[in-house]
């Protein structure tokens, strides 16, 4: 399987046309169709459908797409390492992570990086635990920012010098926003909204007392905007971590949690992992400002 048809692949792909695709390539139709149907024979799998006006990819279409934009990132940010390793730093820095209000410690960083190597790019994506772990594992990013406790067993790691609160974002006129700070039993009986994440670990379940079988769990999200769209729909109950969403002149109101439940924060990276030249002078500098802003 060759790079140059897996990047004719995704043209096809973002084009929904072999003919359109075949033009910005700069290839005959036959040609491209030819390419396209000699990766189907050697994969031994129909990739996708063609109708009379777009193509369609079939289930296997669609795993070959994400994976080859994964191959393909991960040749670009390969190059770009090797090309950019002259004495002026230049280059990539690729950062994975969860929502929450602590990646303004990356972003002083990055700015702090900036005004020494001009020529350093950062690239950030979101994403939960599961999307940051595994673009770590495939060697998408050089860093992840994780929320809360993680299995640190395949990754080296550096707490942040802050913490993250759960509360309760909910519409002003709620019957419980008249609280100032919401209990567990408040919220046993309320239609609740939680993200992802929190589904599939244990801090919330465990902070309510109550198997998740046991809760009126209506909605889960990954992106906070849109959990507070939800709310704001009345929808809903939705457990979000605090200072992601500014509830001034708005309909929305954040309570916080008795007991409170806070989280930690870090930075993580896999062991043995060789950094390109820019993500090893981040992380030093990041580095450095963690134990200033710890000294004071």
């Amino acid at each position: 399987m060759e790079l140059r048809v897996l990047q004719y692949f995704l043209a096809v792909v973002r084009e929904q046309s072999i003919s359109a695709a075949a033009e910005t390539l700069h290839l005959s139709q036959p040609t491209l169709s030819r390419q396209l149907k000699d990766l189907e024979e050697e994969l031994g799998k129909q990739l996708m459908i063609r109708g009379s006006r777009r193509i369609t990819l079939t289930e296997e279409g669609m795993l070959l797409r994400k994976r080859a934009e994964e191959i393909l990132d991960l040749v670009h940010k390969t190059e770009t390492e090797i090309v950019d390793s002259e004495e002026t730093l230049s280059g990539d820095v690729c950062i994975g992570s969860g929502e929450t209000d602590a990646v303004r410690l990356l972003a002083r960083a990055a700015e702090t990086m900036r005004q020494l190597y001009p020529n350093v790019r950062f690239r950030i994506s979101s994403g939960d635990e599961c999307d940051v772990s595994e673009s770590l594992d495939k060697g998408l990013i050089d860093f992840g920012l994780l929320i809360g406790g993680t299995d640190f067993s395949y990754y080296d790691h550096m707490e942040l010098p802050a913490r993250d609160r759960w509360g309760i974002l909910m519409r002003k006129d709620a019957p419980l926003a008249e609280k100032a700070a919401l209990r567990r039993e408040d919220l046993w009986d309320q239609p609740l909204i939680l993200s992802r994440q929190t589904c599939n670990s244990s801090d919330i379940i465990q902070w309510l007392q109550r198997d998740q079988e046991q809760l009126n769990l209506v909605a889960t999200y990954s992106l906070v905007y849109n959990a507070s769209l939800l709310v704001d729909e009345g929808l809903g109950y939705a457990f979000v971590l605090d200072k992601l969403i500014n509830t001034n002149g708005s309909d929305l109101c954040f309570r916080p949690l008795e007991p409170p439940l806070d989280v930690g924060l870090h930075v993580v990276w896999k062991k043995y992992q060789p950094f390109s030249k820019p993500a090893e002078k981040f992380l030093e500098i990041l580095k450095a400002q963690v134990q200033n802003n710890v000294r004071k």
